[in-house]
């Protein structure tokens, strides 16, 4: 009996050290790394700080692209925008690589149960969900932005049929950019979202031998700032301040900084121009907020995966999908290729992974071939990323010596930018156009962290080791077009020649046996006949074949 009972324990040790270890990847849309594991001293984020404090932080973790949709294909095909073509929000990335596997299809391929709540994919300006990277159907949650009336934008019973409808809501009028309500947390999505995947979380301890993939995609710190009140409650306004640089870097080109016109779409920010001090202290004050409420529901999920068990099989993987002008240098929002635009913050813990800070060099792209290094699945079948997993038991490696990431502008300009750990240089110019007809911007992290000043003409010896890097890289491959390919154009017919080649005895008439030679629908074509015949002598002349029976 000793012996048998012996022999299950070593099984079950067995079983247990093979079975294969779930993953839960939660997303962040708009988050910098304004977080207390990140240095902050005024934002709250208990949560994520307890997340960080058992795993890998990465301190220097870049964005593929500062924009929503090209961000997250970089994460989820392991594939850069200027590999895809594809730098807005409209265009479906497999439009570009229609046999791409997905990091979550990936996955699903190899036995996992692939799950996405929330914002994973961009959906939205026209841009679809991705039916085949799921298990089962992807979750969204069905709320509108805000819970005040007076912040509804105009039609805002339409906007909520939009919602319910799956129709494009963005095309509607937006409302306000904040909102501060005495609201219990699942009156916005990120706190239904954080109880359906407490569900998922529940539903899955129930089927220990199916491994899980969880993709929970959190929608805020994004705009509109909303939260409840009890977060805006966590901060004193005064305590805010604004950067002190309130300008862009002494040299830029004109081009480089963003005109932050998604904030100016909301009915209370201005069209043009700058905002107030009162404005803008208001709005850091929203961001804050937006982030403690994103902050308390992933603790939400963070206790339901420990609860379950779970938590030390799992893999979970704290990504924000780029970073966001705060009012520095006088910008909001993000689309630039600027370090508060790009730089991301990026936590890992797991399995065997012990706390531990990291100064390596990774970018979005990297995160799907290290998932499937550390569950040990086949390699992903396309991708421009590195495998981090070493970084995790030796955070003093280095995979990289630099990273890449771009932005584009008008007229098909693209800027490149190479951010090693001093210095970022970027070259904005025309895919395929030639290296001496670029624009470039260098920055020196080490001396002007605030990236007060180009120094590309200063300094060209940085700037030529810098571009043997980017010389390493493929051209930037121009934006695809997202419109579908118009069906080919029937060819113009020359009747006139149609008639000569039936007037076999060239007296300028067609016969009704003339008239049906070789014609491809010989049961319909002797209809045709009476109506061109409009004298109705029997006989077609070449005005009346050319005009077949039209005035």
């Amino acid at each position: 009996m000793i012996r048998s009972l012996l022999f299950l324990f070593l099984c079950g040790v067995s079983l247990h050290a093979a079975a294969k270890p779930n993953v839960l990847l939660i997303c962040v849309d708009d988050l910098k790394p304004l977080l207390g594991c990140y240095g902050d001293t005024v934002v709250k984020s208990p949560n994520i700080d307890r997340l960080a404090a058992r795993g890998v932080v990465f301190e220097k973790a870049f964005c593929n692209q500062a924009v929503c949709a090209p961000s997250r294909n970089a994460l989820l095909t392991g594939l850069r925008p200027q590999s895809l073509g594809i730098y807005e929000l409209s265009t479906n990335f497999r439009k570009a690589v229609p046999e791409a596997v997905t990091l979550p299809q990936h996955f699903k391929a190899n036995g996992y149960r692939a799950e996405g709540l929330g914002k994973i994919f961009h959906v939205g300006h026209g841009n679809v969900n991705d039916e085949a990277s799921w298990s089962v159907p992807h979750f969204t949650p069905k709320t509108i932005s805000y819970a005040l009336k007076e912040n509804n934008p105009p039609e805002s019973t339409r906007e909520q049929a939009l919602f319910e409808n799956k129709t494009e809501a963005w095309k509607l009028p937006r409302g306000a950019a904040t909102e501060s309500a005495d609201v219990p947390d699942d009156r916005y999505g990120d706190g239904i979202i954080a109880e359906e995947a407490i569900k998922r979380i529940a539903a899955a301890k129930q089927k220990p031998e199916e491994p899980f993939f969880l993709a929970v995609g959190f929608l805020k710190p994004h705009l509109p700032f909303v939260a409840p009140k009890k977060y805006w409650d966590l901060y004193d306004p005064a305590t805010f301040k604004l950067p002190e640089l309130q300008a862009a870097p002494a040299g830029a080109p004109e081009f480089a900084p963003t005109t932050w016109g998604e904030l100016r779409q909301y009915r209370d920010m201005p069209e043009t121009g700058p905002i107030t001090k009162e404005e803008a202290i208001h709005l850091i004050h929203g961001y804050h907020a937006a982030t403690s409420y994103m902050d308390a529901q992933v603790g939400k999920v963070l206790d339901a995966l420990d609860a379950s068990g779970l938590a030390e099989n799992t893999i979970i993987v704290f990504w924000g999908d780029h970073g966001w002008h705060l009012g520095d240098h006088g910008m909001w929002c993000k689309h630039t290729n600027y370090e508060q635009a790009a730089r991301i913050p990026v936590i890992v813990t797991g399995p065997g992974i012990a706390p531990a800070r990291t100064q390596a060099l990774i970018e979005s792209c990297d995160i799907y071939p290290t998932l499937v290094e550390l569950t040990q699945l086949p390699a992903p079948p396309q991708g421009d990323g590195r495998s981090f997993a070493e970084v995790l038991q030796k955070p003093e490696a280095s995979v990289r010596d630099h990273v890449i990431h771009v932005y584009p502008r008008g007229q098909g300009l693209i800027g490149r930018a190479i951010r090693t750990q001093r210095h970022r240089l970027v070259e904005w110019k025309k895919p395929g156009a030639a290296p001496e007809t670029a624009v470039l911007e260098l920055y020196d992290y080490e001396k002007d962290p605030a990236e007060t000043k180009n120094l590309a003409v200063e300094q060209t010896a940085i700037v030529t080791v810098l571009r043997q890097f980017l010389a390493k890289h493929p051209e930037a491959r121009p934006q695809i077009s997202s419109k579908p390919e118009a069906a080919p154009k029937k060819p113009v017919q020359d009747r006139g020649k149609m008639f000569d080649a039936r007037d076999t005895n060239k007296d300028g008439q067609l016969t009704k046996e003339e008239f049906l030679l070789n014609q491809p629908d010989p049961e319909e074509a002797p209809k045709r006949f009476p109506k061109f015949d409009t004298d109705g002598d029997g006989k077609l002349s070449r005005e009346e074949f050319i005009k077949g029976g039209k005035k």
